[in-house]
């Protein structure tokens, strides 16, 4: 067991970036890029744009998903050897769907105190506005650029009972969104574009209306945010279902056969409930 509060003074900052506006950049953010000895950045010439903007003058190191495995060594000793630094990826947070992965790993194998500076999060804007249920959800980053593969994973997430969350680019979206219709069938979904920026837009509809949409119009970054699948699994037999949670209430609470059910199956919450409690 580790606990980072024992470790010694060392920090690799993990550092949020604006998405789109840079006024939202925090304080903090601004006071920890002055203060650490250095910047690793998934793309210098995007953080030394943001840092000019800031008048702050740091040294730059590249770190990228081809060279983290070859770096990351030279980095946890600078870090060591300096005391700090931070970690940028291009927009939003560093690791998700970004590398950064490793150097994570690496510096809590050495005693390297690993701190996250909040911002802004394209997944989470998108899915905040999007109206649909935001207590739960999956979020997958980008899908398969080839058709076949990226129906593969779809087919595998069509019982998912949460809200999706995906990233696309504007040039595969038309693609996208005909496989996503044809997999999944008739869905809510939002489309989140360029949020944050001056053409910030959201866009409702089912996958039933997308042949309606204009594609030439579908520009920037794009986040779908999709509905998830709110009927029962028709492939598991409820006679079956019902012999099962009849074993487990011998052993288990009403609660806590929920609880196991809801983990174990793809399943309405209020289905299982009736079930559970129908005798």
């Amino acid at each position: 067991m580790k606990r980072s509060r024992d470790f010694p003074s060392r920090v690799l900052y993990l550092v949020a970036t604006p998405i789109g506006n840079l006024n939202d950049i925090s304080p903090r953010t601004i006071d920890v890029l002055n203060n650490v000895s250095f910047v690793c950045a998934e793309d210098t010439r995007v953080t030394k744009n943001l840092l000019s903007y800031l008048k702050i003058d740091k040294e730059l190191v590249s770190y990228h998903s081809y060279n983290e495995k070859e770096i990351v060594d030279y980095l946890i000793k600078r870090i060591i050897k300096e005391g700090s630094a931070a970690l940028c990826s291009d927009a939003g947070y560093p690791l998700i769907s970004d590398p950064g992965s490793i150097l994570v790993k690496e510096a809590i194998k050495n005693d390297i105190i690993v701190s996250v500076i909040p911002g802004p999060s394209a997944s989470l804007n998108g899915l905040i506005g999007s109206s649909l249920p935001c207590d739960r959800f999956y979020f997958h980053g980008f899908l398969p650029s080839k058709s076949g593969e990226r129906k593969q994973v779809l087919t595998k997430l069509k019982s998912c009972p949460v809200t999706m969350i995906f990233y696309e680019s504007p040039h595969r979206i038309k693609d996208t969104l005909f496989d996503l219709k044809e997999v999944l069938g008739n869905r809510n979904i939002t489309i989140a574009r360029e949020l944050t920026k001056m053409y910030e837009e959201y866009i409702y509809l089912t996958l039933d209306e997308i042949d309606s949409l204009d594609f030439d119009t579908i520009r920037g970054e794009l986040v779908l945010i999709i509905e998830g699948n709110n009927n029962k699994d028709e492939s598991i037999d409820e006679k079956s279902l019902l012999l099962e949670i009849e074993d487990l209430k011998k052993d288990f609470s009403n609660k806590e056969v929920l609880k196991i059910l809801l983990n174990k199956y793809h399943l309405k919450k209020n289905y299982l409930y009736d079930l559970i409690n129908k005798n």
